[in-house]
């Protein structure tokens, strides 16, 4: 059996702060008002221990990693402009990833859930936790899923005739003009490559007739090369008697050579420059085809030829629409028989869990002191949706003859936490949240029906953790744990604090409760009859 806790503490000592606490931990929506007065920042951080398998799998799935014992630390800062950053085991992370991670972990269910109750559209996902078997659901939204996709299809395929021959208009027109222009891929780096040249053709050609000038000479001066010959005779004639000089020979013998390597290069640049008259005017002309493409169809070629593709593609899926209309239509007939056949399955499966639902929750309401009461769980037909096509509602009769009616109509606050507290009870064995907290679960109740409501709790914790924070001595009195809530006053500042209480400790909390301001013997008598009665 989990521990059975409780808190209490006079009205103000900060009950609510706590709650706001827990759920700012769990990645709830909060206020920049949780910081303190004159502070930069508020941090939060709560520790779970032995954490379900489920939430170590979803932990993986987010990329965040678990200690060695199974233990998961959630720790958020809310700054004093209301940002907030989160990390879960030292690693961090966004709220959305806290979000889901806390809702594995905790339950809060506060007058807020209570108020869910009046809302029908809460009352099909309530009926759905009753039951331990997910499959027809997931059956049933997997055929619902296939089913959208191919009408979603079907809705673009037989859009307006009028619509498509714009379409097809265009299309054609983008074909053509991509088709006609010829792209190839570089061609406009070559051709940008290409038009630097011719633009400098000039001057590369000057210095090129500058290097032949200087190597071949003319009638006043002798060119590199033939004074380099010169030098590679003279020393060639010494060499047969100064054996040292080969090496100096064959230095010239290489740079003769070279000498020689320069001129073709030189040459062969030349010749490279040999340009028609309007060629720079074609390259002018065809970048400039290239540049418009490129701004309607993508700036690079592999961005143009892929826009082409894809033109072509949607082209021969419009003019072969008529064809494939008919083999969607196919498939539609062929899903929404699949759809509606799970979604019948689903249906069955849950009226199996409202007739248990209502005896269930009947059953539980007697004990609280609501023997009268009938509740019902009413199943209409409607539309298909990602639930199916049943329209759930809960109705009840608070009077008998009276016939069942729907909970906002009827249902006192008082009433709306004894039904909500009875369905957590019955839905407790089937949720994997290892941790419930209710908050003022005993309000618009009496001191009978609050022990009661306690002993319920006190059922719930069999199958989950559960912590409730109360005003009530009747169910503060079935706790295993019994946490005080209180304010203090030092130097200035309030601080809010937490501390466990023990047995006599716990009579006397109980008797405030009970009695107020004066704890007398009496009071202190009945607490400890409370805590004996358990």
């Amino acid at each position: 059996m989990r521990k059975r806790n409780v808190l209490t503490g006079e009205t103000g000592a900060g009950k609510s702060i706590l709650v706001d606490s827990i759920n700012a931990v769990l990645g709830q929506r909060t206020s920049k008002e949780l910081v303190r007065h004159g502070a930069d920042n508020a941090s939060v951080s709560a520790v779970f221990e032995n954490v379900d398998s489920a939430v170590m799998q979803k932990a993986a799935e987010l990329g965040l990693a678990f200690d060695d014992d199974d233990s998961l630390i959630i720790t958020r800062r809310i700054s004093a402009q209301g940002k907030s950053n989160c990390r879960v085991n030292g690693t961090p992370c966004t709220l959305t990833m806290v979000r889901e991670l806390g809702s594995m972990l905790v339950n809060i269910h506060g007058q807020h859930d209570s108020q869910q109750l009046l809302n029908p559209d809460f009352h099909c996902s309530i009926l759905d936790l009753t039951g331990d078997n997910s499959d027809y659901l997931s059956e049933y939204q997997s055929a619902f899923k296939k089913l959208v996709a191919i009408r979603k299809r079907l809705k673009v395929l037989t859009s307006d005739a009028d619509t498509k021959d714009r379409r097809l208009e265009i299309l054609d027109y983008q074909i053509k003009e991509l088709t006609d222009a010829d792209i190839k891929v570089g061609e406009k780096d070559e051709l940008t490559a290409r038009r630097n040249l011719v633009m400098n053709s000039q001057s590369i050609a000057n210095a090129m007739q500058e290097v032949l000038g200087a190597v071949n000479g003319d009638d006043e001066n002798a060119g590199v090369q033939g004074v380099t010959a010169t030098l590679l005779q003279t020393v060639s004639d010494i060499s047969n008697v100064d054996s040292k000089s080969k090496a100096l020979y064959d230095l010239l013998d290489m740079l003769s050579d070279n000498i020689e390597r320069v001129k073709d290069a030189a040459n062969e640049r030349l010749a490279e420059l040999d340009f028609s008259e309007n060629e720079l005017e074609k390259i002018e002309e065809r970048l400039d085809i290239l540049y418009r493409l490129g701004t309607k169809y993508g700036e690079t070629e592999e961005e143009m030829l892929s826009f082409l593709e894809n033109a072509e593609n949607e082209r021969n899926s419009i003019v072969n629409s008529d064809e494939e209309l008919e083999k969607l239509n196919g498939e539609y007939d062929s899903a929404y028989d699949d759809t509606v056949k799970a979604a019948e399955a689903l249906c069955k499966y849950r009226r199996t869990l409202a007739d248990k639902l209502e005896k269930d929750v009947c059953e539980q309401l007697a004990f609280l002191d609501m023997p009268k009461i009938k509740f019902v769980v009413n199943i209409e037909r409607g539309k298909l949706s990602s639930n199916g096509f049943d329209s759930v509602e809960f109705l009840i009769s608070t009077n008998p003859g009276e016939p069942p009616k729907p909970l906002a109509k009827i249902a006192s606050g008082g009433e709306l936490s004894r039904i909500m507290l009875a369905i957590k009870n019955i839905i407790a064995k089937n949720e994997s949240v290892e941790t419930l907290i209710f908050d003022e679960i005993d309000t618009g109740v009496s001191g009978a029906t609050s022990r009661k409501i306690g002993y319920k709790l006190k059922s719930v914790s069999e199958h989950t953790q559960v912590i409730c924070v109360t005003h009530s001595a009747q169910i503060a009195s079935v706790a295993d744990t019994h946490l005080l809530i209180s304010k203090d006053y030092r130097n200035g500042r309030t601080y809010t604090s937490v501390s466990r209480l023990d047995y006599e400790q716990r009579k006397a909390e109980l008797a405030r409760i009970m009695g107020g301001l004066e704890i007398t013997d009496s009071l202190l008598q009945s607490a400890e009859e409370l805590l004996n009665n358990n």
